[in-house]
């Protein structure tokens, strides 16, 4: 029996994407980014400071990282407290001693629960990222619009009242977004948006809200990705970074700056047969003469000025 004529026929088939938000490009055929001092690479660094309740919510979606025994699971729950008494204050001295901004993907009850956390980001100098209202507030597509405008609006207000940061930038709880999340967040104040992960470079998207930029908020080289989900040992994490690190330094000769994107946790990088890790990869870098440390924010307005 033969296909109908309409059978192939997409309304929505364009050039690379199925949808308008943005158009597809290649990378290698954009026009070069020069950052600030002649740097070929961008080095930005996130440490999430999360909060996971005790009760998860099972909803459609379960933030990486939440319960996994029978209420109440301690074992889980205090090894994710770690990362916020411990481990995060062995990052934050590494990022002093080498003199390396940070951007903080902070959810709002790490805010109102831990404020001397909020104390040691802003002495630092590092810039605070919106991450929701906490791990059991994921975004997803069953979530009516109004009631997700509502938390973006109480997580941001909660993160400026706290910080006295402008807070421009938003990670989603487990990177989980509605097919409203894009649209809802310029309208809030966010200038760029960490939960796509198709680029090593920022892109612009269009929204009904308005502009909004797309960073490279790395998976692949996230800590939690490289050394729980996959495995690997503390040296292939830092050899893989480094691997990164080198090709894009040769990228950013031919093609203009790129971006290395250090993404940590502090219940896993933070730990004391860990750390040394991280202590390795800041030494490299920051050693190298070839970065600029910036904040998602000065990546981004960078980027946009060209």
């Amino acid at each position: 029996m033969p296909l109908p004529d309409d059978y192939l026929r997409y309304p929505h088939r364009s050039h690379g994407m199925d949808h308008t938000l943005y158009p597809w490009s290649n990378l290698f055929e954009r026009p070069p980014v020069a950052w600030p001092g002649g740097a070929p690479v961008a080095l930005w660094v996130t440490v999430a400071l999360e909060y996971f309740p005790l009760t998860p919510d099972d909803g459609p979606v379960r933030a990486p990282g939440h319960m996994v025994t029978p209420y109440p699971d301690y074992r889980t729950y205090t090894t994710r407290d770690y990362g916020n008494r411990v481990g995060i204050y062995r990052i934050l001295k590494l990022l002093n001693r080498f003199g390396l901004k940070a951007g903080v993907p902070m959810n709002a009850a790490i805010a109102t629960r831990y404020p001397y956390l909020v104390e040691a980001v802003l002495k630092g100098g590092h810039e605070v990222i919106a991450h929701g209202l906490d791990m059991n507030h994921p975004h997803h597509g069953g979530l009516p619009r109004e009631d997700e405008d509502a938390r973006i609006a109480e997580t941001l207000d909660i993160l400026r009242r706290a910080t006295g940061q402008p807070v421009t930038g938003w990670l989603s709880p487990a990177r989980s977004e509605s097919e409203n999340t894009p649209h809802l967040l310029p309208g809030h104040g966010i200038g760029y948006l960490c939960d796509w992960v198709n680029d090593d470079m920022p892109y612009g998207m269009t929204t009904e809200g308005g502009p909004l930029i797309a960073m490279p908020h790395t998976y692949e080289l996230e800590d939690r990705h490289q050394l729980v989900t996959l495995g690997h040992t503390e040296d292939r994490y830092v050899e893989e970074v480094l691997d990164a690190f080198t090709l894009f330094r040769v990228e950013a000769s031919r093609h203009g700056g790129r971006i290395l994107h250090i993404a940590l946790t502090p219940y896993i990088i933070g730990q004391p047969f860990r750390i040394h890790a991280l202590e390795t990869l800041f030494t490299r870098l920051a050693y190298s003469g070839a970065i600029w440390s910036a904040t998602g924010a000065e990546i981004a307005a960078a980027w946009q000025a060209g």
